[in-house]
């Protein structure tokens, strides 16, 4: 079994010939994925967009599930080889329809890159009574990685998006949804993308063995939908805006974001590294728990901690009712 010692070493900074302003296309370019299949939640708008091109490009096969499914075919409307099926990422019975169709199709899966996501959001409860973004970000897709688990083939990557909100919070198992502390919609939102990366470890332990591995990403900072619950004098006082609305210079273009889940989906070089943290298409190694400055990258431990992403699992496979790769 992994331990947490193992994971520290796999996480060991590991630079390549890519980098912070690296694109999408750049990270595909040289790789045959002709005649793969995909699956890619978000993908259509900013950084699930930009990885479904991308893919598309290089002649994979993508289905897209989409709450919003006419928004979705739209914007994928130009983009070949791409389905879109309705779900609802936050509702676990729309995720349990979709994969239930997937499973029917009985196509094999190459690549499943979880993009989609909920950020700073009013407290609420999704339909199964989880707070929203962890229901959202991390039960949905486990859900959705669990039910078409069958289907993927040796070789087959999962891609998790998570963040460097990561370092607000670890998995707060004693008060998952906020029942005993008042709520905080960034420590919710930290909670979630910690629990995102340690998703990546506890189905990179179950899967390795078959070839089948599992990743986390942090994308970089990007102006997307997803800072759709922050006010604008919030965006102002971060700085992620100036007063006519421009986006920090110092922010990836949805192209540049899109590259290091591309890279996790696709670097020979990290086949020996299953369950890592991802960033600016390399590793960065593991920084304390009170390491505060951003600017550095890096991975606190609780989010590649391999009990924790033990009891992660144990409470998602009670809440889905799966077991990824049992």
């Amino acid at each position: 079994m992994v331990t947490t010692q193992d994971m520290i070493a796999r996480q060991q900074p590991l630079e390549t010939a890519f980098g912070y302003r690296t694109s999408a296309a750049e990270v595909i370019a040289g790789h045959d994925l002709a005649g793969k299949r995909a699956i890619v939640t978000g993908g259509y708008s900013g950084l699930g967009l930009e990885t479904v091109k991308a893919l598309a490009d290089a002649g994979v096969s993508v289905l897209v599930p989409a709450r919003r499914t006419d928004a979705a075919s739209a914007a994928l409307a130009d983009v070949l080889g791409v389905e879109v099926r309705p779900m609802d990422l936050g509702d676990l019975d729309s995720v349990a329809a979709l994969t239930a169709s997937v499973r029917e199709d009985g196509t094999p899966i190459d690549l499943v890159i979880n993009v989609a996501g909920v950020m700073a959001s009013p407290h609420q409860r999704t339909p199964q009574g989880w707070e929203w973004q962890f229901g959202t970000n991390h039960l949905g897709h486990f859900a959705l990685v669990g039910g078409v688990a069958d289907l993927l083939v040796d070789g087959a990557r999962v891609v998790s998006y998570s963040s460097t909100a990561h370092y607000r919070s670890p998995v707060r198992f004693d008060d998952l949804d906020f029942e005993t502390t008042p709520y905080d919609p960034w420590i919710a939102y930290g909670q979630s993308k910690t629990a995102n990366a340690l998703f990546a470890v506890g189905l990179d332990a179950r899967g390795g063995a078959r070839g089948i591995h599992a990743y986390s990403a942090h994308p970089g900072g990007i102006m997307t939908d997803l800072q759709r619950h922050m006010p604008r004098e919030e965006l102002l006082a971060r700085q992620w805006i100036d007063e006519e609305g421009n986006p920090n210079p110092l922010f990836k273009t949805p192209a540049e974001g899109a590259s290091t889940g591309l890279w996790a989906a696709t670097a020979p070089e990290l086949i020996t590294r299953g369950g890592v943290y991802c960033e600016d298409c390399s590793l960065k190694g593991v920084v304390p728990p009170d390491h505060a400055d951003l600017r550095t990258g890096g991975v606190k431990e609780w989010a590649i901690d391999v009990p924790s992403a033990e009891r992660l699992w144990e409470v998602s496979v009670e809440a889905t009712g799966l077991d990824p790769l049992a």
